[in-house]
């Protein structure tokens, strides 16, 4: 049987189901015992209760499964909006990361952004913010690049983690390829400071597609995370529309492959898992 390299495997089970009974599941079914949580039961994660995220934490302790990073927002505002409601949603979010025992808060560097040395240094003040909120709470605060916000590309995000030193990344290749960026070309850049990766492809368009079939240079990218030290490798395909996928693309028209169709979305999900897994078998 095909180990996973090492690797511990976790995922964005959202997009296998909206409902946290479904996502356990799923992550049972497809051997996975890390979760990476973002939309549960129609809700995003930071705007669960105190009692939800307990039960939340309940609920993944009897089946098995931890909590590896808080799929977190925070960061995903204008810059030019006002901190205080950003501050006191990641305030929350830290609570909810301590609540379910996670080990990271994935993060953004805020929509709206510019080349200017004023605007670097706000977002800079921001994130330094949520640094100090997340003190005391046992998570890491991880930048992931994304689209759109000040760490889109690998010079941008080399130059926030230069800067903050409370803060290390999760890298991304997708986001990468959808900003123009070779994802190998940023690992070199960027490898040192990440302490996690998403699996996430895509072809030259931008189309999202199964892990090895896009230019997001992954089985290229799996032995360099082994010998960088990466341990945890969260499965994010969107290989289809699941519940909150629009809240996620700052309202850009998300798109997979032509070839790939599903008939729903835990097909989509088990799809993603083998994938991923026959491409860590090759690498072995």
């Amino acid at each position: 049987m095909c180990m996973t390299g090492n690797f511990r495997l976790c995922a964005f089970a959202d997009e296998a189901s909206p409902d946290l009974d479904g996502q356990i599941r799923a992550l049972g079914e497809n051997h996975i015992g890390y979760i990476e949580l973002r939309g549960v039961d129609g809700k995003n994660v930071s705007a669960l209760s105190t009692a939800e995220a307990r039960e939340v934490r309940k609920k993944l302790d009897a089946a098995g499964i931890s909590v590896w990073s808080i799929g977190s927002p925070a960061g995903k505002t204008n810059i030019r909006d006002s901190f205080d409601d950003a501050r006191d949603g990641f305030a929350r979010i830290a609570e909810i990361a301590e609540i379910t025992g996670a080990q990271c808060i994935r993060m953004f560097s805020f929509y709206g952004t510019d080349e200017s040395q004023s605007c670097f240094d706000e977002v800079c003040r921001r994130i330094d913010s949520f640094i100090e909120l997340s003190k005391g709470c046992g998570a890491r605060l991880c930048h992931e690049n994304e689209k759109k916000i000040y760490g889109d590309t690998p010079e941008h995000c080399l130059r926030l983690l230069e800067a903050l030193p409370g803060l290390t990344a999760v890298f991304d290749p997708a986001n990468f390829v959808q900003c123009g960026a070779d994802p190998l070309a940023a690992w070199e850049m960027l490898g040192s400071h990440v302490f996690y990766a998403h699996i996430k492809d895509a072809d030259k368009s931008g189309a999202n597609l199964p892990a090895g079939r896009g230019v997001g240079r992954i089985p290229e990218l799996l032995p360099r995370f082994r010998e960088a030290g990466i341990e945890v490798l969260t499965l994010e395909p969107h290989l289809t529309h699941f519940t909150g996928l629009s809240s996620l693309e700052n309202g850009a028209k998300h798109t997979t492959g032509a070839e790939y169709h599903f008939s729903d979305c835990r097909e989509a999900f088990d799809f993603a898992c083998a994938s991923l897994r026959g491409l860590l078998c090759m690498a072995e």
